[in-house]
């Protein structure tokens, strides 16, 4: 299993700290929508929405070392320590996702909600966000056709009145969370 430079695990693995002293050091949760759906090759360079993703995520970890924690999910959700979001492929359980990350909803935590897709339950997705004490900012990383995903993720962060962008076929997105993390400071 590989590593990612500025992932929390090598940051533990740097600094000889345990990775639970690695993570009470990050400031922001980027939750990564690993479903089915992102397979899609239709990112630059002929890349699957999900190999743009981790390319992005591997360059915004590297530059802000230590301070992401990466969750990857579809229908289970898993804390990616190594920074390598995991494709699992299969439906888009925002729901689940968001009551998984709620442990992390501590004063000044910031969150990234990253997605191509439709949840599976639009109403049960808003009404967890809803829950939470910090913003849920949302990065749109589907196709252009996708207006009810966008139409979505924007009301999630309206919701928790977080802000919300599109990374066109995740091109930007590094630089679009990277922004959003600097707004938000």
């Amino acid at each position: 299993m590989s590593i990612v430079v500025g992932s929390l695990s090598s940051i533990a693995q740097q600094s000889g700290r345990s990775l639970a002293e690695s993570f009470i050091h990050c400031d922001a949760i980027v939750i990564v929508d690993t479903s089915g759906s992102m397979s899609g090759c239709d990112a630059p360079g002929g890349l699957s929405r999900y190999q743009a993703a981790v390319r992005e995520l591997e360059a915004l970890q590297n530059d802000c070392p230590g301070k992401i924690a990466v969750l990857s999910f579809s229908d289970q959700v898993e804390f990616c320590p190594g920074g390598l979001p995991i494709y699992f492929g299969g439906s888009t359980d925002v729901a689940g996702a968001l009551s998984f990350a709620r442990i992390a909803d501590v004063p000044g935590m910031q969150f990234y909600l990253i997605s191509d897709g439709q949840p599976d339950d639009e109403q049960a997705a808003l009404g967890v966000a809803r829950s939470y004490t910090n913003k849920i900012n949302t990065v749109y990383v589907g196709p252009e056709s996708g207006r009810h995903g966008r139409a979505f993720l924007a009301r999630l962060a309206e919701a928790t009145k977080g802000q919300s962008a599109i990374a066109e076929l995740t091109k930007a997105l590094g630089e679009t969370v990277k922004r959003q993390m600097l707004t938000a400071q």
